[in-house]
């Protein structure tokens, strides 16, 4: 299971939230690529890099920041946040991104995101499947779309999707750990490669995603707060 640390960009900074709610922003570092430098130091080999201001707007706007780790560091960076347009996802590829996590768009323009398929290949797309309540939420996690989070990946899966980020909204930045039971369902309703993400606030958690059969985790505040040290993810790779 790949291990990812993550990285929460707003104005140039490394920042976590709670609950996706941008007033509870806190930062914890002012040089995100200082940060990355950290991470593959310590044998970490992926990031997940998220643009919380394209999330929030129109289309991706910290491509510096993932232009500046990919090329000073040795980081298979997946990005999201921002991706509202086909100059979005071709300017996070440009800028070196190894994988693109698209999620609001998926659920606005399903036709465009299967050409992204198409043209990109189902290894560099990830569909973004952030949920609250099981309902799937866009826009910076300010939206309900109305759509049922597995009703939503197994549709996608269906179309072509190898790749899942899924982040349940009210665990994330919590510190009171991840949505086991829903990883549980989806592992066993679909074929997807999973990637958890929101609220792992634990080495032992970790190992638990790693049971259900998760492709991945997504390490956050646990580890800036330093309830998991770089150490000991470095241990798990």
């Amino acid at each position: 299971m790949r291990i990812i640390p993550a990285i929460d960009i707003i104005d140039g900074k490394c920042v976590r939230l709670t609950k996706g709610d941008y007033a509870t922003q806190k930062v914890y570092s002012d040089d995100p690529l200082d940060m990355a430098k950290n991470f593959e130091a310590n044998g970490i080999a992926y990031l997940h890099l998220v643009d919380l201001d394209g999330a929030a707007s129109g289309g991706i706007i910290n491509h510096k920041v993932l232009h500046d780790i990919v090329k000073n560091t040795s980081l298979q960076v997946d990005f999201g946040g921002g991706i509202k347009s086909s100059a979005d996802i071709a300017c996070a590829f440009d800028n070196g991104a190894s994988q693109v996590t698209v999620g609001s768009l998926a659920v606005s323009q399903p036709d465009l995101m299967l050409e992204w398929l198409k043209i990109y290949g189902s290894k560099k797309i990830i569909l973004g499947a952030d949920c609250k309540n099981r309902m799937i939420t866009t826009m910076g996690w300010k939206h309900d779309s109305g759509l049922e989070v597995i009703n939503f990946i197994r549709e996608y899966e269906l179309k072509g999707i190898d790749y899942v980020i899924c982040t349940d909204v009210a665990k994330d930045g919590m510190l009171q750990g991840s949505s086991l039971e829903l990883y549980k369902e989806i592992k066993a309703l679909t074929g997807v490669k999973l990637i958890a993400s929101g609220g792992v606030s634990s080495v032992e958690e970790i190992k638990e995603l790693k049971v259900l059969g998760c492709e991945g985790a997504i390490v956050g505040k646990a580890l800036y707060e330093g309830k998991i040290t770089l150490k000991q993810l470095a241990e798990l790779c």
